[in-house]
């Protein structure tokens, strides 16, 4: 029989939670890459927008909750840069941006600092 510690089931938990979380930017990321080829009033760009909506949201309530355990100043950054990655998702849905590749850089590179 299996015996694991609490300890090991835990850090566990926050792996797959944070492979989860590469996994959904990604996501995200793929569908801006296709939004940017077909351009900001095409489905692929709804899709792309509302899905990087509803990831960075959850990500920011998160990020917010107390039971989050990222050091403060780490989870401060990250909701900066989640409200910006959301203010401007708005401005290309609203037709006032095409700045696809804003977005996908910056998604890229909190992507590449999840360890």
């Amino acid at each position: 029989m299996y015996q694991f510690s609490y300890a090991d089931i835990q850090h566990d938990s926050v792996a797959d939670a944070k492979d989860r979380e590469k996994q959904l930017l990604g996501r995200s990321i793929d569908l801006l890459m296709a939004a940017r080829t077909v351009g900001t009033n095409s489905m692929e760009a709804i899709e792309a927008l509302q899905f990087t909506n509803r990831l960075w949201t959850t990500f920011i309530d998160d990020l917010g909750s107390p039971e989050n355990g990222l050091p403060p100043e780490l989870r401060a950054n990250l909701i900066s840069i989640g409200l910006w990655l959301l203010r401007e998702a708005e401005e290309v849905r609203q037709g006032r941006s095409d700045n696809f590749e804003g977005l996908i850089e910056v998604s890229q590179i909190i992507h590449d600092g999840i360890q």
